[in-house]
């Protein structure tokens, strides 16, 4: 309501301005001749002459009403050339503060939600370097006072920032113009007052902040490297410290644009993710659920049997398949596509120089303009009293531990209800094991909406999982052949056996171990990274876990490529990474799959949206397949078919969600998803389904009145 009566009331006064014709009086005509009317009566009165062209000249700029340069004229022909210039310079710059003010309080909300995904890159880029744009800006003469004003106001820049670069940077400008009003009786019209040449030097002015931003940084540069001594010469274009996702892209694509590259990797080729992350997991998964389907096999109109579970054949199976995909990430490969692969521990000795320490005993140092850094992460282990000496894994030592064992522990305690202990507790659970989970939170899966965390973990209890949320692990002790973990719930203690304990409480950044030290890098906290992937080192980019973002494959992936191209083109053209459409899927049964806003976001942001839901049980392919649960949810913009985010939860899920991916990557509406041909039966009609429920919510009613109407009148 306030700001529904305040943009009544600025509405009247600039209607009012019009309708009393006072645009005639902020004319240049007017201006000279009553000029010396007006000097006769501001010598009577200085004081009330110089006050009210003050509030006069606010009031103008407040309302951006036209006629600002010639009030800025009027300065300088009333009062002179400083008496106006510092009137002009104040006055302006208050009324330009005001109308910034009136702009963010009207518009920047609505603008912001309506248009918050396009604006992301805008909004980062001022909160970094909003002045400077301002500064270029206020000394552009050609871009309209007015304008910037009211576009100013719905960017993140902080007003006391706003207000300090226009007085400072408008006031060029102001002197010009208050000392040509100064000498009115000469000038012929107010485009005399910019000849082609000066406006020619306020352009050239207006690249001072950026050339004066580019100096300081220069300027920051040189001194940050002030302690080495860049070599003359390089022995590679780029080099890339290790050979994960994020490693393996960023060598694949420098190989490909024809760079000289080095991939050092002290490990296996393929990272966690190969190793002991992806594949592995989801090769457990899989054997996991089939069993689970052969006891369940009445479901399929078969009789019900038990399965007797071979766990050194599982495993067995489990390495065969690292096994046969090892070949798409081998040093083979790699040095095939051209890329120099070295096996070693790098340490960087300098920001452009890395020593190894190879697997075969030689030692190498290699030099390169541009260093990547892909080291991945490692697990979190909590620092619980007690756990070293009981003994715990992770999800690096698991894969080693489950292979020497014929069958899976019998009692195994998982720390951690995010996506990796959800995972591991049911598959190991179906395999044979008596899993307990443990959370701390409320709730498993946090970063989900609460309904799909509940689906999950009915699931995951009805597989035999003992799920405890709201439990906090204190301790772990060790008697008699006997190890445990004493958790705290509601403030009573309980303890818990075990076999195995598996922590699954979260990864973090590997950043010890190659040198970051020597260069004065800090590695106890995350790594500072720009919108270019660049370490306070420029020459120096990161990618994949490291960079700390998202924790996944595929988008350590997708960091590569800006890693890469900028290392290798950045003097040419840098690309800002783009985090606005990032996929991730939990591979539980149910898969829990998203991109975008979940729901419980949306309302934590107060970003405003409409919900349209399709549950699967009435999907007829997932009935066919006797996988009739979950649900499709996506959050669209109200009363639009935007796609603001997507998560689905069933069988699947995971595949499903690439067309919302696409959909979202290149603005395609729900419209879109409903117009096109599906297969039948299959599970991806679901994707269509749920459009079609929000065309549905979103039926024309009054114009569907009419059509019933017209039907009605066919029919006679």
């Amino acid at each position: 309501m306030q700001k529904k009566i305040l943009l009544i009331a600025i509405a009247l006064l600039i209607a009012a301005f019009f309708v009393l014709d006072l645009q005639q009086y902020l004319s240049f005509e007017y201006l000279k001749s009553a000029q010396g009317g007006l000097q006769d009566w501001r010598g009577d009165h200085p004081v009330l002459a110089a006050a009210l062209f003050f509030l006069a000249y606010v009031l103008v700029t407040a309302l951006s009403l036209p006629g600002a340069a010639i009030m800025t004229l009027a300065g300088g022909a009333i009062f002179g050339l400083w008496l106006g210039v510092l009137l002009v310079s104040f006055a302006s710059t208050m009324g330009a503060s005001c109308a910034f003010i009136a702009s963010r309080y009207l518009f920047r909300d609505s603008v912001q939600q309506k248009f918050g995904d396009k604006l992301a890159a805008i909004n980062q880029g001022f909160e970094k370097s909003g002045t400077w744009y301002l500064a270029t800006l206020r000394l552009m003469p050609v871009v309209p006072f007015f304008l910037v004003n009211l576009l100013m106001g719905l960017t993140p820049i902080r007003l006391v920032s706003f207000y300090l670069v226009s007085q400072i940077f408008m006031f060029p400008g102001t002197l010009i113009y208050v000392n040509a009003g100064s000498q009115l009786a000469t000038l012929q019209s107010p485009s005399g007052i910019l000849s082609p040449g000066l406006i020619s030097a306020f352009v050239l002015l207006a690249l001072f902040p950026l050339i004066l931003k580019k100096v300081v940084t220069t300027i920051s540069n040189k001194k940050r490297y002030s302690n080495w001594k860049r070599p003359k010469k390089f022995d590679q274009n780029l080099i890339v410290i290790g050979a994960g996702a994020g490693g393996l892209v960023s060598a694949y694509i420098a190989a490909a644009v024809k760079a000289k590259v080095t991939l050092i990797e002290a490990n296996k080729m393929g990272g966690d993710c190969l190793n002991t992350g992806c594949v592995p997991s989801k090769a457990l998964i899989r054997s996991a659920k089939l069993r689970n389907q052969m006891m369940n096999a009445e479901n399929y109109g078969l009789p019900r049997q038990e399965v007797a579970v071979s766990f050194r054949q599982v495993m067995e199976r489990v390495n065969k398949v690292i096994a046969d995909i090892e070949p798409h990430d081998s040093v083979e490969r790699y040095t095939g596509l051209g890329v120099d692969v070295v096996q070693g521990y790098a340490t960087i000795k300098d920001p452009w120089t890395v020593e190894i320490a190879r697997n075969d005993g030689e030692s190498q140092l290699l030099t390169a303009p541009e260093i990547v850094i892909a080291s991945g992460a490692q697990p979190f282990v909590p620092p619980l009293e007690g756990i070293e000496q009981s003994g715990y894994l992770t999800s690096d030592s698991l894969w080693e531990r489950l292979a020497e064992l014929d069958a899976p522990p019998e009692k195994l305690v998982i720390l951690g209800g995010g996506p990796i202990g959800c995972e591991l507790a049911q598959s190991l659970s179906r395999l044979g094991s008596q899993v307990t989970q443990v959370e701390m939170l409320p709730q498993i899966m946090i970063r989900e909406d609460a309904e799909v965390s509940s689906l999950v973990r009915e699931k995951l209890e009805a597989d035999g999982v003992t799920v405890l949320t709201g439990h906090k692990a204190l301790r772990c002790e060790a008697s008699d052949g006997v190890k445990k973990i004493i958790v705290e719930h509601e403030g009573q203690e309980i303890a818990l056996d075990y076999d195995e304990l598996i922590c699954a409480v979260g990864r973090r950044a590997r950043l010890s171990g190659f040198g970051l030290e020597n260069i004065g890098i800090a590695t106890d906290r995350p790594l500072e990274v720009n919108d270019y992937l660049q370490t306070e080192f420029p020459n120096i980019y990161v990618a994949g876990d490291v960079a700390g973002s998202y924790q996944f494959t595929h988008t350590a992936a997708h960091q590569a490529w800006y890693a890469a191209v900028n290392a290798l083109f950045g003097r040419f053209k840098r690309f800002r990474v783009d985090y606005s459409v990032i996929p991730w899927t939990t591979f539980t049964d149910p898969e829990v799959a998203r991109v975008g806003l979940s729901e419980s976001e949306a309302n934590e942001q107060g970003i405003a949206h409409e919900v349209s839901r399709f549950d699967i049980d009435d999907l007829d392919r997932a009935i066919a397949d006797s996988s009739a649960y979950g649900f499709v949810k996506v959050l669209t913009v109200p009363g639009k078919d935007r796609i603001l985010g997507a998560v689905i939860v069933g069988e699947h899920a995971g595949d499903l969600l690439a067309e919302f991916v696409l959909a979202m990557k290149y603005k395609l509406g729900l419209n879109k998803i409903l117009g096109t041909i599906h297969s039948y039966p299959t599970m991806a009609e679901a994707n269509k389904y749920v459009a079609g429920e929000w065309k549905r919510a979103n039926a024309p009613e009054k114009v569907l009145a009419w059509v019933e109407k017209y039907h009605s009148w066919r029919r006679k």
